[in-house]
């Protein structure tokens, strides 16, 4: 499958490279410089190779991605499994150097049982949506400074990092739009999403992002995931209210704000909330009632369009 092997061990500012059965081992920058460098010396190579580089800490991703670009094969090894390999050949010293030629000749020996790496859109969906909570966060906090009666001196500075975090925002939903263009399965589910009462756009992705196990488990499990599950209070013959506990904070706050909307809508979620205020629950606890009944239904119908497409598939 492939006729050369090239191992990098990287590190934040460099990487080493070797290529196997060659002693030689060449230094570039961790940078795109470095990288076309990369690209150049390796040239004759590259499109009948196999890379391999260990997980470091996400700073082999920018190399890994440019390589994937330009349509080359890597493999993102297991740091332990490439440690415990270079002690087979009774290496105990450790360089970058020695690190490259060790990754190489695990590229060569391990080649036919090494996938090739792709990465994971949940994982970047799940950035840009915390990303784009921090920012709305801040630019909450700018908004509330400058509306104070003694900030009137420092007006024009919130009015600049407003606009910088308001810009911010807007790149990160145009990168949240393109990441679901490129999997479309993301785009499938959150129209499935959006086809329940109260659960717009945005919190169709934050649920995505942040409760991917939505449509896999059932209502019991969902609910107590996402913190939605009552709780008993109990204690000898004392019997206390259930309440709600733990839970995903932003899970739970997205659902609260589709609750509220739901709330006042003139839909079937919208009545089931009105009759339970004149039934005597305090609102919160008709809004909790109804949160949980938002995310039972968004599971159910999101585990009914993963078995509908499994056996589309099939049929």
């Amino acid at each position: 499958m492939y006729q050369h092997f090239i191992g990098i061990d990287i590190s934040k500012d460099n990487f080493a490279a070797a290529q196997q059965g060659k002693n030689e081992v060449k230094i570039f920058l961790n940078n795109p410089s470095g990288f076309e460098e990369f690209c150049t010396y390796y040239q004759q190579i590259l499109a009948q190779s196999l890379v391999v580089l260990e997980t470091t800490g996400g700073y082999e991703l920018p190399l890994i991605r440019h390589l994937q670009k330009k349509q080359f094969a890597v493999h993102r090894a297991n740091a332990r499994k490439v440690k415990y390999f270079i002690r087979s050949y009774g290496r105990v010293a450790k360089t970058d150097a020695i690190d490259a030629i060790g990754l190489a000749q695990y590229a060569f020996e391990r080649h036919s049982a090494l996938d090739i790496y792709v990465e994971n859109p949940q994982k970047m969906l799940v950035k840009l949506v915390q990303r784009r909570h921090d920012l709305k966060h801040m630019l909450v906090q700018e908004k509330n400074r400058r509306q104070a009666p003694d900030q009137q001196e420092l007006k024009e500075s919130f009015a600049i990092i407003i606009t910088a975090l308001e810009l911010q925002i807007q790149k990160i939903e145009s990168d949240i739009d393109q990441l679901l263009k490129a999997n479309p399965h993301f785009n499938e589910q959150k129209k499935v999403l959006e086809t329940v009462d109260g659960i717009g756009s945005i919190t169709a992705i934050q649920l995505l992002a942040l409760l991917p196990e939505l449509g896999t488990l059932n209502r019991k499990k969902i609910a107590s995931l996402a913190g939605l599950a009552p709780h008993a209070y109990e204690s000898g013959k004392k019997v206390g209210h259930r309440s709600v506990k733990g839970g995903r904070p932003q899970v739970k706050s997205a659902l609260f704000m589709a609750a509220m909307t739901a709330a006042r809508s003139h839909s079937i979620l919208g009545e089931f909330y009105q009759k339970l205020v004149k039934s005597g629950k305090k609102k919160m606890v008709a809004l909790t009632a109804l949160m949980r009944k938002i995310l039972v239904i968004a599971n159910a119908r999101l585990r009914d369009f993963s078995h509908l497409n499994i056996s589309s598939q099939h049929g």
